[in-house]
């Protein structure tokens, strides 16, 4: 097992085609251990070269409200009036901390997302 950091896109697909044989190695072993290595640094370089950038606010609300088969008339609880949750969801208002903070304790929505 020879482990070098992965600096190129070749070590990465390198990188990639050994995992895949390794996949479903018992852990506590040579070939366990080499599979931990190797997502361990996949993920780094992967965080590095293609990283993925948070969602929208307001995508991450609609898309909360889609899980959970909620209706704009729900979220008046969290954003106040039916009025406010139209522009809220229309992007026309900006969200409140007030808001952020209910809709993190009511929806469990990340409040980093909410904040961005």
């Amino acid at each position: 097992m020879e482990i070098k950091p992965i600096k190129t896109e070749q070590d990465y697909n390198m990188s990639i085609k050994r995992i895949e044989e390794l996949w479903g190695a018992k852990r506590d072993t040579p070939e366990g251990d080499e599979l931990d290595l190797l997502c361990t640094l996949v993920e780094s370089y992967e965080m590095k070269h293609y990283p993925i950038a948070p969602p929208d606010p307001i995508d991450a609300i609609k898309f909360r409200m889609e899980q959970m088969g909620m209706t704009k008339a729900d979220m008046v609880k969290y954003l106040g009036s039916q009025s406010r949750v139209s522009e809220i969801l229309n992007g026309k208002r900006r969200l409140t901390l007030k808001m952020v903070k209910s809709l993190y304790k009511g929806l469990k929505i990340p409040a980093e997302i909410l904040l961005a």
